[in-house]
């Protein structure tokens, strides 16, 4: 049986600024993390922000999300809208392997990436979403 972590909740302003407050005051580690009610490990991740940046550092949580997606070459976006307008019943999947074969079969663009430029060039209606490629099954005429 593996030991069992304890899970701590992320952290509020308020409690970082507790735990920073108590470890000025008494030097200790151990007490300032039990005063706050968190882990030593969240101690040494906000320590590094606390020395550069004081206490207003401490505010705010940082975002993770990444602010700037790689963009797809205007010559590729030209591509696939071209394509799709030679071949209007092709989708997404074969505008997709269709890149990628005059590519030497190495990919060029995903299919959602491909739907999203036809989306936003204003050429994927919504009635295409789950669009099957036959057409439905006629079970009544089987004897």
């Amino acid at each position: 049986m593996s030991p069992q972590k304890t899970y701590f909740r992320p952290t509020t302003a308020q409690q970082r600024k507790l735990l920073f407050e108590t470890w000025e005051a008494t030097g200790s580690v151990t007490e300032a993390c039990q005063r706050a009610r968190v882990s030593r490990m969240t101690f040494y991740y906000w320590k590094k922000r606390f020395e550069q940046e004081g206490y207003a550092g401490l505010e705010q949580n940082r975002d993770h999300t990444r602010k700037h997606l790689p963009k797809i070459a205007p010559e590729i976006e030209q591509q696939v809208i071209s394509m799709h307008k030679e071949h209007p019943d092709w989708g997404k999947k074969r505008i997709e392997q269709e890149l990628a074969k005059d590519n030497n079969w190495v990919p060029v663009v995903s299919l959602n990436t491909v739907r999203r430029i036809l989306c936003d060039a204003g050429l994927w209606s919504a009635n295409r979403a789950g669009k099957k490629s036959r057409g439905p099954k006629d079970r009544s005429s089987r004897g």
